[in-house]
């Protein structure tokens, strides 16, 4: 690591020397009963923090809290919660720079890509602030008269929200924000690889104002343990997680005896199909943000990038010349890929691209490890001759793109079908017509026509089959906490029985 990068990382491990270490339960900071772990910078392998970590016991402590505060939190009025949470979301944007920071030490992520998030994050916040007061409900006439049918939305109650490590900020403001406006107290488990960008955001609340008990966070070693009793209490009735396929239905199975209401974000098989009629050079465009961001290591990600033949060669070739040209190193210098979160994660990439050279892949570029210090490894480009199942609901989640030729687009939209992941996907073609129709066969729950980025705070995210259940954001996400409730209100009907 040269002298000017470790300035810079010694600068900024400085700077975020404020975020607490610790627990935040019941309005206060306080030490968890567990073992301390060591916070690592995956950009020089270095441990620059220790971090708190909950037990069972803790976890107990925060649902306490929760459900304490839970009947006067969902009775403040919508106006006043809506306000509170502007409130805190400008102490947000007072700290963009404290926030983009502690993301790029934590996680490696480039401080441009840090600071997008942080962006995006407001965005999102500022959306569940100003639809606390939006919330809507029904009035009808009964169905034969006589009553009234009245629907409403109520919060669900004391809410669970496990975060991931890759968008650190964005996923706990996306499910904070909706959890936190629809009126439900909330518990935060925090990722072990970056608890102090979770930490920030709590400390943040704290300062807006927010009261004892509606917000609560645990970092910890065993995260099983605390999902475990915080699922087997039937006073917590929301879980909200994003991460892997097989650890969210862990959650589903351990939350199915209380009958807890879940949203599950989980894997993703991004394919990116570039048809003969594409703008090549906006779909390679598109294509190296998609797949490079955050070093790959994205669930909406482009997985398999299926390319018509016609046009196959000319895509390839400038996918290759800007791959090779990215820049790999410490995020908090000017480059354009960072590390892997962590040496596990790179160690097993070796038999990943070995896999998939026994399947035909050609390495065209990388492939190999760079060495450290950091979790670094070469942006990789694997090409195909045609599709190969090997592909097929297995999620990369690296610094590594798979380009598949295929002849017709019938050929490419069974390729991009055959998953058990439903989550994003990707379709480049100058025909609108054509766009429509294709992206209604797909079978992802988000589709982006001639962009690789469509995260929005207007827009539902979320997938089908194993990539997850339920929606974020959009006008769905606040529902995702609140359960609707009717009312039958028995009416005197003007000049019927009972008139006078």
């Amino acid at each position: 690591m040269s002298t000017g990068v470790a300035d810079l990382v010694s600068k900024a491990v400085s700077s975020i020397a404020q975020i607490p270490r610790s627990l935040f339960i019941n309005g206060e900071w306080v030490e968890g009963r567990g073992a301390p772990f060591g916070n690592r910078n995956p950009a020089t392998g270095e441990i620059f923090a220790q971090i708190s970590s909950a037990t069972a016991d803790d976890a107990l402590l925060a649902l306490d809290s929760a459900a304490a505060a839970q009947r006067a939190w969902r009775n403040w009025a919508p106006r006043r919660r809506g306000n509170l949470l502007l409130a805190a979301h400008r102490l947000m944007l007072e700290r963009a720079e404290l926030f983009a920071q502690v993301m790029t030490l934590e996680s490696g992520k480039p401080l441009s890509e840090s600071r997008a998030e942080f962006n995006l994050s407001a965005d999102f916040f500022l959306w569940f602030a100003e639809q606390t007061a939006h919330i809507h409900g029904t009035y009808a006439h009964g169905s034969h008269g006589g009553y009234r049918v009245l629907v409403t939305h109520q919060p669900i109650g004391p809410t669970l929200l496990i975060t991931p490590w890759n968008f650190p900020l964005l996923m706990i403001v996306r499910k904070g924000g909706a959890a936190l406006a629809a009126g439900c107290t909330t518990i935060v488990k925090s990722a072990q690889e970056t608890p102090l960008t979770g930490a920030l955001f709590v400390k943040t609340l704290q300062d807006a104002g927010f009261p004892t008990g509606v917000v609560n966070l645990l970092h910890t070693t065993d995260s099983s343990a605390v999902a475990d009793l915080l699922l087997g209490d039937f006073r917590l009735r929301k879980v909200s997680f994003t991460g892997s396929t097989r650890v969210g239905s862990l959650l589903l199975a351990r939350g199915a005896a209380n009958v807890v209401s879940s949203s599950l974000e989980l894997g993703g098989d991004g394919p990116f199909i570039v048809l003969d009629d594409a703008d090549v050079d906006r779909a390679v465009e598109h294509a190296i943000i998609c797949k490079f961001r955050n070093a790959g290591q994205a669930c909406v990600a482009a997985n398999r990038i299926i390319v018509h033949r016609s046009v196959e060669r000319q895509f390839t070739e400038k996918f290759l010349q800007k791959t090779k040209a990215l820049r790999v190193g410490n995020g908090l210098a000017d480059v354009d890929v960072g590390p892997m979160i962590s040496e596990k994660q790179r160690s097993r990439l070796a038999a990943t691209i070995a896999d998939l050279v026994a399947a035909g892949g050609e390495v065209l570029t990388g492939g190999h490890t760079i060495e450290g210090p950091g979790f670094f490894y070469e942006p990789t480009v694997v090409r195909f001759d045609s599709p190969n199942p090997i592909m097929c609901s297995n999620e990369l989640f690296a610094p590594i793109a798979t380009i598949f030729a295929v002849d017709t687009l019938e050929e490419a939209l069974q390729f991009a079908n055959d998953s058990t992941f439903g989550l994003a996907s990707y379709l480049f073609t100058k025909d609108l017509s054509r766009a429509f129709s294709i992206g209604e066969q797909l079978e992802f729950g988000m589709v982006g026509i001639n962009r690789g980025i469509m995260a929005d705070p207007g827009a539902p995210f979320g997938g089908t089959k194993a990539s997850g259940l339920g929606r974020e954001a959009g006008q769905h996400g606040i529902y995702e906490f609140m359960e609707p409730k009717y009312l039958a209100v028995t009416v005197d009907e003007v000049g019927g029985p009972f008139a006078h």
